[in-house]
């Protein structure tokens, strides 16, 4: 998982200023585990910060993630990207009903790592590895939908 300076000091050197907004954005990033979007970021700071603007949220978010230091998930759903700062290799799993994304370890993603690097030739900068399908408690709602149309 980035720490809160991994992430400052990215943008420092990619020539960002480190304004008490991206500060935030940074800490928010290193401090939750659900895998929020821009939007969820840019409301959850905004009573913060009232003249944080949902760009500074983009260009801080897209800068991060052409520096490596924080994963782009894509969608899980919901048509909105998710960003995860734990760029360490892990599975992440995605609910295409309720769009809650988690994170798995296993070990055969740091294998998998391995064997890429073998076989390629290539210095691995980072991974992501994302599986789609429904938590167990959306599961378990479409299950009683289902018995009650019966």
């Amino acid at each position: 998982m980035s720490d809160i300076n991994t992430l400052t000091s990215a943008l420092q050197q990619a020539g960002m200023r480190i304004t008490p907004q991206r500060v935030a954005i940074c800490e928010l990033l290193t401090d939750v585990h659900d895998h929020p979007t821009a939007a969820m970021i840019y409301d959850d700071l905004k009573p913060r910060f009232a003249s944080l603007s949902l760009a500074t949220v983009y260009n801080t978010l897209d800068a991060l993630v052409q520096l490596g230091v924080v994963n782009a998930l894509g969608h899980a759903g919901d048509d909105t990207v998710h960003y995860d700062a734990d760029t360490e290799p892990h599975v992440n799993l995605a609910c295409i009903s309720c769009c809650k994304i988690i994170d798995i370890e296993s070990e055969h993603v740091a294998h998998l790592d391995a064997e890429i690097t073998t076989a390629s030739g290539y210095k691995l900068l980072g991974a992501r590895v994302l599986y789609y399908g429904l938590c167990p408690q959306c599961q378990k709602k479409q299950a009683g939908t289902t018995a009650r149309k019966k």
